[in-house]
């Protein structure tokens, strides 16, 4: 099909708003003509692409679908805008990141508060999401390096840029409200307990799972939540033992301690990506060249 790339642009801005009017003034022209550029489109995809009602207007099948191939295209069309735009001005350009709440908590901040310092002008992007919806984000275009977990189903192996820390996973519990986990524990003894977790979206829950199942044993979650930081205080208080990365743990108290385990959890790291067919933005480059690589360490 030979479709001009206007009515592509039309489609995405009223798929995106669910908006005739809407789309109008982003696109800076009449609704009438938003109208027309869509049955045009329609007629030559041969498929209606909108349920338009007096209240709403939603996509169809065809404009679901339709809609997940354009708008990874859009995105990369204005990045590289973007990109050809900050060499015309001699500039580095929006630098955009994604990664998880708890690791830009955690291990983010210190390598953004460096970047800033070197390059004060260059406006920054952070994009909290789990690791396994980064990897969406970058495939689409719409950020330029994500941080996250390493394993990660989502994550290409060719999209690793660098290995920016190794971890260890642990249990906390408080010994005042669970005295058994001062002695050293089997998983099996762990999953009698109720278990503090992460959702079933995150790298972490995936991981764990991935181990209950190797040791043949269930894991019910009596919580799972999103943030690692809520889980830790859940914990504090005798509501479970959590599951959690051992860099979110300062230290161990009288209130929360790292349970010892009989099995041997196996190591996760931190990575960074990139995606590797697309061009990587200045501003991205110059951050990724202050993040640490412990291959090369």
């Amino acid at each position: 099909m030979d479709i001009n790339y206007e009515l592509y642009k039309v489609f995405y801005h009223v798929a995106s708003s669910l908006s005739f009017s809407e789309a109008s003034k982003q696109l800076f022209i009449s609704q009438s003509a938003v109208s027309q550029s869509i049955k045009t489109l329609e007629k030559k995809i041969g498929q209606p692409l909108f349920i338009r009602s007096t209240k709403k207007v939603q996509l169809t099948p065809a404009g679901e679908l339709l809609l997940q191939h354009i708008e990874p295209a859009m995105h990369l069309i204005q990045r590289g805008e973007e990109q050809i735009q900050n060499v015309n001005d001699t500039q580095l350009g929006q630098l955009h990141i994604s990664a998880s709440d708890t690791i830009c908590r955690y291990f983010l901040v210190p390598y953004i508060k460096k970047f800033h310092q070197l390059y004060p002008d260059v406006p920054i992007r952070i994009t909290n999401a789990p690791s396994k919806s980064c990897v969406d984000l970058l495939e689409q275009g719409q950020v330029d390096i994500i941080i996250s977990n390493d394993p990660n189903t989502r994550l290409q192996p060719s999209y690793i840029t660098k290995t920016l820390s190794v971890f260890q996973d642990v249990f906390v519990a408080n010994p005042a409200y669970f005295p058994q986990t001062t002695k050293q524990m089997t998983f099996k003894e762990i999953s009698e307990l109720p278990i503090l977790m992460l959702g079933k979206n995150s790298t972490t829950s995936e991981y764990l799972h991935q181990i209950f199942l190797e040791n043949r044993l269930d894991l019910v979650p009596a919580f799972q939540l999103y943030s690692n930081d809520l889980l830790i205080d859940l914990a504090r208080i005798g509501l479970g033992i959590a599951f959690v990365p051992d860099y979110c743990i300062r230290k161990s108290t009288k209130e929360l301690q790292i349970v010892n385990t009989k099995e041997t959890l196996p190591r996760r790291r931190l990575v960074a990506a990139t995606h590797p067919t697309l061009p990587l933005s200045a501003s991205a480059d110059a951050f990724l060249a202050l993040l640490p690589d412990v291959a090369t360490a």
